[in-house]
């Protein structure tokens, strides 16, 4: 089955090195096989291929050389950097890893203008239906049920997601999380994993959380950020800039695993999340364009579920319902200070799209995300 980057992957290995980041399981190493007929794959997670990779023995007549969890290697991007300065991309060298590589820019050597950086995310609509030809209803109620990791979403069964999901978690928490960092707290992560389950969608309050779970919120904020580097989670900031009344500065986080969320509601945003964040990065990687992601909220209730930026100017609002086809009154509050921004109102179940006088877009949810395309927007 092609996965959505593997035309860029291919194309851009032939004169850099190819960093392939995301969360474990999203099918990183199955795609960076599927790329070339003759590989060869070395894992720094297995001992034997962790004493090839110290005396750089491997076969040079191959067409790649794939260097799977690469960053549990001290001092990996300079010992990378010394493969690339010496033997260039000949074979070529793909490097891929269940960790965000950008957390790891401090250590050794910078592998700047030797490398390009792709993050390979979950299913969701837009792939597949475009590279699977899948039914777009059967797709979505696999998705808002089973998440979009292949593997629980192929299957598409209660039972094997439930297992998987289990194994899924332990191995991050388990091994990943242990092979990188000293943490002893790894019950009260899964604590805080579940205290973030009813809170998706939702501001944040690291205080809140820290009386919670009886720690400092400066250790709250460091464990979600490894959740976050290890592609748990993710968190929309608010946008602020050129907003004249008071906003919330607290920011809502999103899994990568949809179908861990227990609200509906919430799941269904936290569905589109996940779409715009994979469209906002496959466009900064493969199109260098600078994107973000963020929402609107005031104190005294304007809310805008989501705010895209492109090179930090807004674009695009969209605001998430289920049913509610009446455009929401925060629209028209924003545009006060956001001037021609597209905005968006998503309709799970919509009769029939429309726009209004003011320019509003009725759009349907699923149709939207099946054809989602940010170049439109700038």
């Amino acid at each position: 089955m092609e996965r959505y980057l593997q035309p860029y992957l291919y194309e851009d290995s032939q004169s850099k090195i190819v960093l392939i980041s995301g969360p474990r399981q999203s099918g990183k190493t199955t795609l960076s096989k599927q790329l070339f007929q003759h590989y060869s794959y070395l894992n720094y997670d297995v001992a034997e291929d962790r004493l090839s990779l110290a005396k750089k023995e491997w076969p040079r007549s191959q067409e790649a050389i794939i260097f799977d969890e690469l960053h549990k290697m001290p001092n990996w991007k300079r010992w990378l950097k010394g493969i690339f300065d010496t033997e260039g991309v000949r074979p070529r060298l793909l490097v891929t890893g269940s960790a965000n590589m950008d957390a790891f820019s401090k250590v050794g050597d910078s592998l700047a203008g030797r490398y390009f950086h792709f993050r390979l995310h979950p299913i969701d609509l837009k792939e597949a239906i475009l590279f699977w030809n899948a039914d777009l209803g059967l797709a979505f109620e696999h998705l808002i049920q089973f998440g979009g990791f292949p593997e629980p979403f192929l299957k598409g069964t209660q039972r094997d997601y439930r297992r998987w999901q289990k194994t899924h978690l332990d191995i991050i928490l388990r091994q990943d999380f242990l092979d990188l960092y000293a943490i002893r707290s790894i019950q009260s992560i899964e604590l805080l994993i579940e205290l973030l389950k009813p809170r998706t969608a939702s501001s944040v309050s690291y205080h809140n959380l820290s009386v919670d779970l009886q720690v400092d919120p400066k250790t709250i904020k460091t464990w979600l950020q490894l959740l976050e580097n290890f592609y748990l989670i993710f968190r929309v900031t608010p946008y602020h800039h050129n907003i004249a009344r008071s906003l919330l500065k607290e920011p809502k986080f999103y899994f990568f695993d949809i179908a861990r969320v227990p609200d509906k509601g919430a799941r269904l945003e936290n569905l589109v999340a996940t779409a715009l964040l994979k469209e906002i990065h496959f466009i900064e990687d493969t199109e260098g364009v600078k994107a973000g992601l963020h929402y609107l909220r005031t104190k005294d209730g304007h809310e805008i579920d989501f705010l895209i930026t492109i090179d930090e100017k807004p674009v695009l609002a969209i605001e998430v319902k289920s049913a509610d086809d009446r455009p929401s009154k925060s629209f028209h509050f924003f545009r006060h200070y956001l001037k021609d921004i597209t905005c968006i109102q998503l309709v799970l179940h919509l009769k029939k799209p429309f726009d209004t006088p003011q320019g509003i877009q009725v759009k349907s949810l699923i149709e939207f995300l099946s054809t989602f395309d940010l170049k439109k927007y700038f």
